[in-house]
């Protein structure tokens, strides 16, 4: 493996933080870790080389592009859970896929363009037929909250207009290691710098643009479990609940989500920390100082697709014509 060093990881943690939209963003990059451009560029280049910087691009607001969300679970007999997570992962709009350790194993977030055919509970139907699960339930997110400071991303959808469903398609590209990363993004929409740089900030203006940042593969660095903490919190304390867990450094998010009656939990927490042992610390000092003992925390245990989505590809719609097709097909046969 290779080893990170202090200053890789300075490096690695102002990457994830905010990168710049502007001409030069890694000089300024480095200016806030006392880093050369050279040496961002550089140390960058070798992380990403080892496989610890995935890639550095735009993050989307799916939402505020029009798209649907879901969080899924699934139960699926034990024999059946690698087949099951292949099956599932053939949707080019499933993004993220764990195993995680609960009777409902798999978890997977779906995403579906505003012109989806199915919408999010029939494709998750045909995804449960075809990998033989023996139920699912779906976790749409209700209500968000994250740290202080950042957005809740609270953008209504707006309908994209014109060339803007093209200026997505370029803009969600890998943002390359060089002195002037946008140059080739921005050459790809035929416009000069500054007009890409003003069709940059109008998008992020509507919110559709959360941030610029660097993705890393968190297993090979010193953050090693990426948890998810359920609660089942009284309806009346949810808000002061998720505010003093979001006050936890480790903590990135919280979702209130819906409950079944094998699922008593309304509150999802996303727990980053080093260690097995240091979350359930978390979780137990939280739960001791609030007096909510009903929780699990739920470590995922094998990853089987962890991307993302890319945008208004059309891919979705060939995967619903292709179903559609199929029942058509089936319709006539009997």
């Amino acid at each position: 493996m290779q080893e990170v060093d202090q200053r890789d990881r300075e490096l690695l943690s102002a990457l994830q933080g905010e990168i710049p939209v502007t001409s030069t963003p890694f000089a300024i990059v480095g200016q806030q870790i006392e880093m050369s451009e050279k040496e961002v560029l550089k140390r960058a280049e070798k992380l990403k080389r080892a496989g610890i910087l995935r890639r550095i691009s735009i993050v989307f607001n799916t939402r505020a592009l029009g798209y649907q969300t879901c969080l899924v679970a699934a139960r699926v007999r034990e024999e059946l859970v690698d087949r099951a997570a292949s099956a599932i992962n053939l949707h080019p709009g499933v993004f993220q896929n764990y195993r995680r350790n609960h009777d409902y194993s798999l978890w997977f977030t779906l995403a579906l363009p505003p012109d989806s055919a199915l919408g999010i509970e029939r494709t998750v139907e045909l995804l449960a037929a075809d990998a033989e699960c023996e139920a699912t339930r779906l976790f749409p997110t209700l209500q968000l909250f994250v740290p202080e400071g950042e957005s809740e991303d609270d953008a209504a959808p707006s309908p994209l207009v014109g060339e803007e469903v093209e200026f997505v398609k370029v803009l969600q590209g890998e943002l390359p290691l060089q002195t002037r990363p946008f140059d080739a993004l921005a050459r790809r929409t035929g416009l000069p710098e500054d007009r890409f740089f003003d069709a940059v900030m109008r998008f992020r203006d509507r919110g559709q643009i959360r941030r610029i940042v660097a993705t890393v593969q968190q297993r090979k660095t010193p953050f090693q479990t990426n948890a998810m903490s359920v609660w089942a919190v009284p309806p009346d304390r949810v808000e002061e609940f998720a505010r003093r867990l979001v006050a936890n450094p480790a903590v990135l998010r919280c979702y209130v989500r819906p409950t079944y009656p094998d699922w008593p939990y309304n509150l999802f927490a996303t727990i980053h920390t080093r260690s097995v042992d240091e979350c359930d610390a978390i979780v137990h000092e939280v739960s001791e100082a609030s007096g909510l003992v009903e929780t699990r925390t739920l470590f995922p245990t094998r990853e089987y697709k962890n991307t993302r989505v890319t945008l208004f590809s059309g891919e979705n719609a060939d995967w619903e014509a292709a179903r559609l097709g199929e029942r058509h097909a089936d319709s006539a046969a009997s």
